[in-house]
């Protein structure tokens, strides 16, 4: 089986985009903020923006499960206030239940977090409670800096973040750490503050003691872990210098990266430099990069591909890749593979 662990709902219909010029424009009058009832998406609305981008993705690359969340870029989280942030989660989060209950066998839900900048993220524990406990969720993305690019919250090891933390140990879900757009110029988002914030993520982590006292909490790094793999010596030497333990020790037990990573010779390092039991099968399909690669023909966020011709894995290692890992990093699947076989089997 092969568990695509990072996916995006980057395809929904345009009513959505409506929806939340009406929460921005409510933020300046307030008889224009929407209500629930006004995102008139029909499930048929949902069925066309998936058929033909993520499930048709899926069939042609032969993965069958991905772990699906609200479009990275749009959760914005820099904008608003509590009660904008917050309804704009439950939106975009039962969006996602909704395309789990119509398919099933194809995706697993993660959240968004109604997260604010300088504000605790105790506030978003209803939301995560929600989603897990009622939606049967998997997985939730925490953005580090939710003020956009200027970095104004505390570092992922600073108390501030405890209560989240303790209330992901608790429910046993994993956190994919995970930046929205960014509102600093010198950032593109994608090509710069995504992989900065994955960098500097796993710096921070270096630098604390977040795993002393959460010795259980799983962190996912995306998109191939940013500059660290390309890097490993630097952040190898770096631990020393500041007197911790190995990067084997001290994160490898909870820190995983995943694979998007979109060429050949970039999984070929992250498969050569990170042990195989902390990497986990990504595409993150439909995102960040679409479209052709000139130079191969194949599309690049085509990543099974490239983890089929790494170099330096067999097929055990792929199997961890592909399935074993996100099993034991995501251990709420078990459940959604079990209701997945179950309509497997009543469609035979």
């Amino acid at each position: 089986m092969i568990i695509d662990c990072h996916g995006h709902y980057t395809t929904a219909p345009k009513e959505l985009d409506h929806f939340r010029a009406r929460q921005l424009a409510g933020m300046v009058n307030p008889a224009l903020h929407p209500r629930l009832e006004d995102l008139l998406i029909t499930d048929e609305m949902l069925r066309e923006s998936v058929e033909r981008a993520q499930l048709k993705f899926q069939r042609e690359r032969g993965t069958d499960l991905t772990i699906f969340s609200p479009k990275a870029a749009g959760m914005q989280h820099h904008y608003g206030d509590e009660r904008v942030s917050a309804q704009w989660a439950r939106v975009c989060n039962d969006l996602i239940h909704r395309l789990t209950q119509l398919y099933p066998a194809n995706f697993a839900g993660a959240c968004q977090l109604p997260q604010l900048p300088g504000v605790s993220p105790s506030n978003c524990i209803p939301e995560l409670e929600r989603c897990v406990n009622e939606l049967g969720f998997v997985g939730v993305n925490v953005n580090p800096d939710p003020s956009g690019g200027w970095w104004k919250d505390a570092p992922l090891t600073d108390r501030h973040w405890y209560p989240l933390y303790e209330k992901l140990v608790e429910l046993d879900v994993p956190m994919m750490v995970h930046v929205s757009s960014s509102c600093n110029a010198c950032f593109h988002a994608t090509g710069a503050h995504y992989i900065n914030a994955d960098t500097t993520a796993v710096m921070q982590l270096i630098q604390g003691d977040l795993f002393r006292d959460f010795p259980t909490l799983r962190v996912i790094i995306p998109h191939g872990g940013g500059a660290v793999p390309y890097h490993f010596g630097r952040y190898r030497g770096l631990a020393l210098n500041l007197k911790r333990p190995s990067l084997e020790a001290h994160l490898f037990s909870n820190v995983f990266f995943d694979t998007c990573v979109y060429d050949q010779r970039g999984i070929d390092l992250l498969t050569e430099v990170i042990p195989h039991d902390n990497l986990l099968f990504a595409s993150e399909m439909v995102g960040a990069v679409k479209g052709l690669d000139p130079n191969t023909g194949h599309y690049f966020d085509d990543t099974r591909r490239y983890v089929d011709g790494a170099r330096v894995l067999d097929e055990a290692s792929r199997k961890k890749i592909y399935e074993s890992n996100a099993l034991k990093v995501f251990p709420r699947l078990k459940a959604v593979l079990a209701r997945r076989e179950a309509f497997l089997e009543a469609q035979a």
